[in-house]
C-alpha cells in the first residue's frame, strides 16, 4: 500500500495568489488579470492547479511528520493521492522539512505555497487550491479559526489535529452553516486527539449485540517506551492556553442550544476515586480532563438527533445500508477517559504536571513561567525541542476501553440492579504525537478523497459523525493501529 519515492525531482516553490479558481483547468481569466477585449477569442490559459491534498503548517513539529507519511501515497502508489502541495509562512523552513520528510531520498518535486495565518488572503488563496487542506499549525485557538474559515468560505474540506474543544466548539458555532452551504466539511481532532479514543468507543460499543447494553465506558490511556516520553512544545502549549481561556468555554456552552442528551439505561456510575489502581490492567490511573471525552459526547449527541447518521451528498445504495447499519449497532454510555501508567511514580509526575498547569494558568505570570520553562514545570514530560527520532520510535500506546452494563437491556429499569457484565476492547499503535497523528490524519484524507460523495455535504462535524461508518479503522489496521476484543465476562452479583 505504501511506496518509496526515492524517484523524484527536487521540490518547487510557488508563490499563492489571491482567489485563484477551484478548478485545475478553467476557462475564465485568473482574477488578478484583466481580460484584453481585442484579444477575447484566444485561449485563456488554465487557472493555478488545485491539489488533492494541501499541508497547512507543515514545517512544524507534527507537519513534517505529517510530509513523510503523505509521500508514502503519491504516485506511483495506487491511492487517491494524486497531488500533493506543502504551505507555511517560511518557503525556506518548509523545503527543509520536506527534504527531511524525503531522507535518505531526494526531496520530491512538490509545490511550496506561503501562506501565513495572520493574512487572510493567503489563507483564501490556499484553500482555493485544496480539495482538502490538512491544518497542522497550532495552537489551534491562536492560529486554527482563521486557516477553517478560508476553507468554510471556499469550499474546501479541512481537517485539523486540534485536541482543544474551545477552539472545536466555536468554530462549529461560528462556521457551521457557511461550511454547509459551501460543501466545505471541516473536522477537527483527526490525530491521536480525538479518533483512536472515539472509534475505540464505537468498536466496544459494537461489541455488545442485543440484548445487552453499556452503561458506561471508560478508556485508559498508557503510552510506553524503552525511553524517555517526550510531548512537544505545542500541546504543553496548548493546555496552558486553555486553562487560561477554561471561563471562554464556559461563556460559548451557555450560549448555544442544548446539545440532545442520549438515552441511556440505568443510573449514572458512581465517580470513584481521583487515584485508583487497577489491578487487571495492571496500570496506576488518574483522571484526565481530555477532549475525546468532549468528542465522544459530541458525537453521540449528533446521533441522537439523527439516529440513522447523517446522509451523504450522492450517497451509493450500498453505503446508505452500510450507515444505517452502523449507527443502529451502537449503543450510547456514559464515556470518560483516565491516563495510566505502571507505577505510582509515574502517575506522580502526570498529576503534578496538571497541578502545575491548573494552578500557574490561571494567571499571566504563571502562564509566562509555564511556557518558558515546560521542561521544568512538566516533570520532563515536555520540551521546546520535542522528542528525538530515537524516542519517537521507541514509544508506542496502549488505549484500553473497560464497558460495564447489562447482559439484557431490560434489567437496567429494575431498581438498584447493578451492572452484570463487563466488555474490554483495545486501541494501540505506535508514538501518539508524530506517527499515530499523521497516519489517522492521512487517511482521514484519503477517505475524503476517495468516498466524498458518501460523506455529508459539507458542515462542521466531529470525526465519528463523519467517518465512523467508512472504512477509516480497516484503513488504520492497515497502517499500524490495531483494534482488539480482549474479553467478555460476567461480573459478580455483589
Amino acid at each position: 500500500m505504501r511506496s518509496s519515492h526515492s524517484n523524484v525531482k527536487s521540490g518547487r516553490t510557488e508563490q499563492s495568489q489571491a482567489k485563484p479558481p477551484r478548478t485545475s483547468q478553467s476557462n475564465s481569466p485568473h482574477p488578478s488579470e484583466s481580460p484584453n477585449p481585442s484579444s477575447m477569442a484566444a485561449p485563456v490559459p488554465p487557472g493555478p492547479e488545485v491539489f488533492d491534498v494541501v499541508i497547512f503548517g507543515a514545517s512544524g513539529f507534527t507537519g513534517k511528520y505529517v510530509i513523510r507519511e503523505a509521500l508514502k501515497f503519491l504516485p506511483p502508489n495506487a491511492s487517491p493521492l494524486r497531488s500533493l502541495a506543502l504551505a507555511g509562512r517560511s518557503r525556506d523552513r518548509v523545503a527543509a522539512a520536506l527534504r527531511w520528510a524525503a531522507a535518505p531520498g531526494p526531496a520530491p518535486d512538490v509545490p511550496i505555497l506561503v501562506a501565513d495565518a495572520s493574512d487572510p488572503a493567503s489563507l483564501a488563496a490556499v484553500a482555493a487550491r485544496a480539495r482538502v487542506l490538512l491544518s497542522c499549525a497550532g495552537p489551534f485557538r491562536l492560529h486554527g479559526r482563521q486557516v477553517a474559515a478560508a476553507c468554510a468560505e471556499a469550499g474546501a474540506d479541512c481537517l485539523d489535529i486540534s485536541g482543544e474543544p474551545e477552539f472545536m466548539e466555536r468554530v462549529e458555532a461560528d462556521l457551521h452553516e457557511v461550511a454547509a452551504k459551501n460543501g466545505s466539511l471541516i473536522v477537527s481532532a483527526c490525530g491521536f486527539d480525538s479518533i483512536p479514543a472515539e472509534l475505540g468507543f464505537l468498536f466496544n460499543s459494537r461489541q455488545w449485540t442485543p440484548p445487552s447494553a453499556p452503561l458506561s465506558v471508560v478508556a485508559y490511556v498508557n503510552l510506553e517506551s524503552d525511553r524517555k516520553i517526550v510531548g512537544n512544545f505545542g500541546t504543553f502549549q496548548s493546555a496552558v492556553l486553555g486553562v487560561a481561556n477554561a471561563s471562554e468555554l464556559q461563556a460559548l456552552r451557555r450560549s448555544r442550544p442544548r446539545p440532545a442528551k442520549p438515552r441511556i439505561p440505568g443510573p449514572a456510575p458512581p465517580k470513584g476515586s481521583l487515584i485508583e489502581h487497577d489491578k487487571a490492567l495492571g496500570l496506576w490511573v488518574v483522571k484526565l480532563p481530555s477532549a475525546d471525552t468532549v468528542v465522544v459526547k459530541r458525537t453521540l449527541a449528533k446521533v441522537t438527533e439523527h439516529p440513522e447518521g447523517l446522509p451523504g451528498v450522492d450517497e451509493t445504495s450500498e453505503f446508505v445500508d452500510r450507515r444505517k447499519e452502523f449507527w443502529s449497532s451502537i449503543k450510547p454510555a456514559h464515556f470518560g477517559v483516565k491516563i495510566g501508567t505502571r507505577s505510582i511514580l509515574g502517575l506522580a509526575r502526570w498529576l503534578c504536571t496538571g497541578l502545575l498547569i491548573g494552578i500557574l494558568g490561571g494567571f499571566s505570570l504563571g502562564r509566562s513561567l509555564l511556557l518558558k520553562f515546560p521542561e521544568f514545570f512538566s516533570l520532563g514530560l515536555c520540551r521546546k525541542t520535542g522528542p528525538t527520532e530515537e524516542e519517537v520510535n521507541n514509544a508506542s500506546f496502549k488505549l484500553w476501553f473497560v464497558g460495564h452494563g447489562y447482559s439484557d437491556l431490560a434489567r437496567a429499569s429494575e431498581r438498584g440492579t447493578k451492572p452484570d457484565m463487563e466488555m474490554v476492547t483495545r486501541v494501540s499503535g505506535p508514538e501518539i504525537g508524530y506517527i499515530t497523528t499523521p497516519i489517522v490524519l492521512v487517511q482521514c484524507a484519503l477517505v475524503l478523497l476517495s468516498q466524498r460523495a458518501n460523506l455529508p455535504k459539507g458542515g462542521v462535524y466531529t470525526p465519528g459523525v463523519v467517518f465512523g461508518p467508512t472504512d477509516l479503522q480497516k484503513r488504520l489496521e492497515e497502517n499500524g493501529v490495531s483494534f482488539d476484543l480482549i474479553s467478555t465476562r460476567t461480573l459478580p452479583s455483589d
